[in-house]
């Protein structure tokens, strides 16, 4: 460097003035959006931009979001393109790869590996992720609700591909707070394991903290409808509460709790059933839940949810009745009375939104639920399309499902967007 000429030394100088000038004004014009330069310095690697290149990017977010028909179209539209599905999928090898270097994962991927606030940070949360394919939704689904003081348990059903479940222990491997299930099922749709999934999730998660809060569990094709920081802050508000579907069981439901049902080559065969333990109503549900530490801690200590475990392990679709009805025995933390008048229907509940086919609508239809599903039917539950955000975004539930992004990736791609400036901004 100290044969440099005279000339070049000056070029360099007025360069890095360049440089320093453009710095200064970038910071200037981070100033007046209200961004301090010690925000942009922490947090700006952070944001999502266009600069990640994702095939996504070709979208506008901003315009999907607020319902605009021409942006819908065109997100329509191109996610029937042989090519644009051809660049979206993601092989698990990538994974697999990608993962050898923890720290290079976690920066291109950005993850966000500190607490945002002390509010977040006070609040820690423990979530059980049962998955069985998709890992790129998977990955997704951790990045979006990962922060360093919540504890996460992924339960990969032992029927999944090898590449699957490779996949994604590397991912949990490069979390310290993030691990999978130390004893994995089976899981048989409408049977008692994936009841058991989740209860060894439970089980785990009480067991490595004590620090937690409350506890959520989700499947691999979920996806957040709010940020960390709001789902802390509504949670605070159930002052204590559960919330998750516990309502009167209707009756074409009641079969699957009077009947003994064993599953003999993949089919459920019934029989009748002897009456629950300690006379316990039993309430109809779903699967998905939002409970405090104590309701986890009666599950596995109460004596009565303890019979009621052994009693709902022969019955058909346990996961929609098991705990609703918890939810509604008297001593049970966070618990209702069980007369009727305490009933709480999905749409109540913040746990989670799912759209059925059969309670779809028209706009202005009174007999509807909610609008018509704007992506595609699985098993009459609509799986999401770029058209159901604008909607989505306006419900108080933490969590939506269906997403799939194998068909409709930019339907997760602007939730990402979304969530991730909110939960920055926030910070402001």
């Amino acid at each position: 460097m100290r044969y440099l000429k005279r000339g070049c030394w000056l070029q360099l100088f007025k360069f890095s003035a360049v440089l320093g000038s453009l710095w200064i004004l970038f910071l200037l014009s981070q100033l007046k959006t209200g961004k301090s330069p010690a925000y942009i310095l922490k947090y700006q690697w952070l944001v999502y931009t266009d600069e990640d290149e994702s095939p996504e990017k070709v979208c506008n977010c901003s315009a999907i979001l607020q319902g605009e028909k021409e942006a819908l179209l065109q997100a329509k539209l191109l996610t029937i393109t042989k090519d644009f599905q051809k660049v979206i999928q993601i092989p698990d090898e990538y994974y697999i790869n990608a993962t050898q270097d923890c720290r290079k994962f976690q920066k291109s991927r950005k993850y966000i590996t500190f607490p945002l606030n002390k509010e977040e940070e006070d609040f820690p949360l423990a979530y059980s992720m049962v998955v069985h394919h998709k890992v790129q939704n998977f990955e997704r689904l951790l990045r979006a609700i990962y922060t360093p003081q919540n504890i996460y348990c992924v339960h990969v059903d032992k029927k999944a591909q090898a590449s699957v479940f490779a996949a994604i222990k590397a991912i949990t491997s490069c979390f310290s707070n993030v691990f999978m299930v130390s004893k994995a099922m089976n899981v048989v749709y409408a049977g008692w394991t994936r009841v058991q999934a989740d209860l060894n999730c439970m089980a785990d998660l009480y067991n490595t903290s004590t620090t937690w809060k409350y506890f959520i569990n989700l499947c691999g094709q979920d996806f957040p409808l709010k940020t960390n920081l709001e789902i802390v802050q509504a949670l605070r508000a159930l002052k204590g509460g559960n919330s998750l579907e516990s309502e009167e069981m209707p009756e074409g439901k009641k079969g699957r709790v009077s009947n003994a049902h064993q599953v003999v080559d993949g089919k459920p065969i019934g029989k009748t059933k002897d009456p629950a333990p300690f006379n316990l109503p039993i309430l109809s549900g779903n699967a998905y839940i939002v409970v405090n530490r104590g309701y986890v801690r009666s599950v596995f200590e109460d004596k009565r949810i303890q019979a009621l475990i052994e009693w709902a392990k022969d019955t058909y679709s346990p996961d929609e009745f098991l705990w609703a009805t918890i939810q509604r025995i008297p001593g049970v933390p966070g618990s209702t009375w069980p007369n009727r008048k305490f009933d709480m229907t999905d749409m109540n509940a913040i746990a989670r939104m799912v759209k059925w086919q059969w309670h779809e609508g028209s706009e202005g239809s009174l007999q509807a639920v909610y609008p018509e599903c704007k992506g595609h039917h699985v098993r009459s539950v609509c799986v999401y399309g770029a058209g159901d955000l604008q909607w989505l975004i306006e419900q108080h539930h933490l969590f939506a499902n269906k997403f799939d992004a194998d068909r409709d990736p930019i339907a997760i791609y602007c939730l990402e967007k979304y969530l991730r400036h909110k939960a920055l901004t926030d910070l402001v």
